[in-house]
């Protein structure tokens, strides 16, 4: 019948829209659609490059203090195997958070080993593929305990114990996630529908993150799931689908004969009772709701007056001791007075080593400060060393101008005065004669220039009083020429000057040749001179 079998509605279900649908927002990443558009995520700014500014008031020392103590409740609840109090876990050292960190990490993977090297990556890497949205620094893991990196590295060990509480809780509801039962739970229930429902939903999450739209095979798959869990016999189904059918026409055949819709009457009324019936279970349950909390008002007064019963028995016991201590106290007038002025003399020094503890710490928290500082600002300097020294091709030590040695400055937490005694024997030396060496160097090529710029300064003087000479030779062939000229105008017709025509070309083609020859060697020492 039935009433035998579970219930079919919860088979229905909405199609997803086609391509033409929104683009809808993810909550794990970004993606692309088959139609080529983005999908955003709402987490996805973890990953990225943009820092989220912590909101906890992580500088506020009542808040510290705060996250303190429950540290340590949680590390004395859960069987911290190592000594810790309230007071050491005020500035721990690197090796106790360790120790802290993997005990709490086990929590969530008990096959976790803490490495022995390169723990200030293995930290921040684990708390960032847990999902810790702020950032950890690798220089934060060499001084852990230090006033301005403790709270932040706190406030990490205060994330990682909520997600414990939170997988423990989880643990505890084994409930959407529980294997299939055998018939022993009823599927009423929801179990076995969950789990079903929450393995086709991340199926058809993960399809639609890798671009699909519409995902028909896994209705079907999860359909039949659902025909399966619910024994739903298909031939039965379509005698009943028929049934339906054959009665909705006799309904529809008989509304129209009849004058009196009847059915109608009875819908009404079946309405109207169903409503009655809500009303009464909702009033059932708000006088269930206002039992319940006068219960638990009444447990709580009955727990409060045991409490306050207990308390006035132990203050009757106390006063009944401190009544017979004080009938059978064997000191004087004399000596109750001694004693209660040197409890206040007590009180006094405790009061004034309280105020020079007060402004001790002040002082050292000062000091980290101040160091912290000195640190971050080495640690400046030592970068423009570097960048300076790779500029000059110091560093690596294979570089041209390294010469072997190894320029490079390691600077850590750890440094103290042997390793800068190490690097000014190993560094700032070898610098100092390397500079000595390029000074005489440069200055050897200095005078060099000096002596080459002196020997073309001479060429340029023996040029220009070559090019002098070479003018006047020029000016004498011209005059020459010219006399040449009008003697053979004026005395052409005369024989006997023929010979010293050709006398005169004769000492012309001499002179030019001469003056051809020097002007020769005076380019050819300017070309040396210039080669030189």
């Amino acid at each position: 019948s039935s009433k035998d079998r579970p219930g079919f509605g919860k088979l229905s279900m909405p199609k997803p829209q086609s391509g033409t649908s929104e683009r809808r927002t993810s909550f794990f990443g970004t993606r692309t659609s088959g139609a080529g558009m983005s999908r955003n995520s709402t987490f996805g700014a973890f990953g990225g490059a943009e820092k989220m500014k912590d909101p906890r008031p992580l500088h506020d020392k009542a808040f510290v203090q705060q996250c303190i103590k429950q540290l340590w409740e949680f590390l004395s609840e859960n069987g911290f195997p190592n000594s810790v109090t309230i007071k050491s876990l005020q500035s721990p050292s690197t090796k106790e958070f360790l120790k802290i960190f993997a005990f709490i990490y086990s929590f969530l993977d008990p096959t976790f080993q803490m490495p022995t090297s390169k723990i200030e990556e293995e930290v921040p890497r684990v708390l960032r593929d847990l999902g810790y949205p702020f950032a950890l620094s690798k220089s934060s893991m060499y001084s852990v305990g230090a006033p301005h990196t403790w709270p932040q590295i706190l406030g990490s060990l205060i994330w990682l114990i909520d997600n414990v509480k939170l997988f423990n809780n989880m643990k505890k509801q084994d409930l959407l996630f529980g294997g299939f039962s055998e018939g022993s739970v009823d599927i009423e229930d929801g179990v076995e529908f969950n789990k079903m429902f929450m393995e086709y939903t991340a199926k058809t999450y993960d399809r639609f993150m890798q671009g699909a739209d519409t995902f028909e095979e896994e209705d079907e798959e999860y359909r039949q799931k659902i025909k399966k869990i619910y024994n739903v016999d298909e031939s039965h189904l379509e005698a009943v689908s028929e049934k339906h059918r054959i009665l909705c026409e006799e309904v529809e055949r008989l509304e129209k004969e009849s004058q009196q819709d009847r059915l109608m009457a009875k819908r009404s009324e079946k309405l109207k009772l169903q409503t009655d019936l809500q009303k009464i279970q909702s009033y059932r349950n708000n006088l269930e709701i206002f039992k319940t909390n006068l219960e638990q008002k009444v447990a709580s007064v009955s727990e409060e007056l045991e409490g306050a019963e207990l308390q006035v028995e132990t203050l009757k016991k106390e006063q009944s001791r401190l009544q017979h201590v004080l009938e059978n106290q064997k000191f004087s007038q004399a000596d109750i007075e001694r004693i209660n002025h040197e409890r206040n003399e007590l009180q006094q020094m405790i009061a004034t080593l309280t105020k020079s503890r007060e402004e001790a710490e002040q002082h050292m928290w000062n000091e980290e400060i101040a160091l912290a500082k000195a640190k971050e600002s080495v640690e400046a300097e030592l970068a423009e060393y570097h960048r300076l020294a790779r500029k000059l091709k110091l560093i690596p030590s294979s570089a041209s101008n390294a010469c072997g040695r190894d320029f490079e400055i390691k600077f850590s937490a750890e440094c103290g005065l042997s390793k800068i005694g190490q690097n000014k024997t190993h560094i700032h030396i070898p610098l100092m004669n390397m500079i000595s060496e390029v000074e005489e160097e440069l200055g050897r090529l200095t005078n060099h220039k000096l002596s080459l710029e002196e020997t073309v300064e001479q060429v340029n003087c023996n040029l220009f009083d070559k090019a002098n000479d070479i003018k006047q030779l020029k000016e004498k062939i011209r005059k020459v020429d010219e006399e040449m000229e009008q003697e053979l105008q004026a005395k052409r017709e005369e024989e006997k000057w023929a010979s010293e025509l050709e006398s005169m070309e004769d000492h012309r083609k001499r002179l030019q040749k001469k003056v051809t020859e020097g002007y020769d060697e005076a380019a050819e020492q300017l070309k040396a001179a210039q080669q030189e």
